[in-house]
């Protein structure tokens, strides 16, 4: 086989960076990094919306 060729394969069973993540998790036992990545995803949720019509509505949950 060459180089070539194990690029493809590694490209073929490549899926989304969520299903990687979880990947990476399940395989070295981090799940104490699930949390902190949840509240960077609910952060940068929080700040987007900021900037949207939303803001006031978002404004009042503090």
């Amino acid at each position: 086989m060459t180089t070539d060729d194990s690029f493809e394969k590694i490209d073929d069973q490549s899926g989304s960076v969520a299903a990687e993540f979880l990947d990476f998790l399940r395989h070295n036992k981090k799940w104490w990094l699930a949390p902190i990545f949840i509240m960077m995803l609910a952060l940068g949720a929080l700040l987007l919306l900021s900037t949207t019509a939303a803001a006031p509505f978002i404004y009042t949950l503090f």
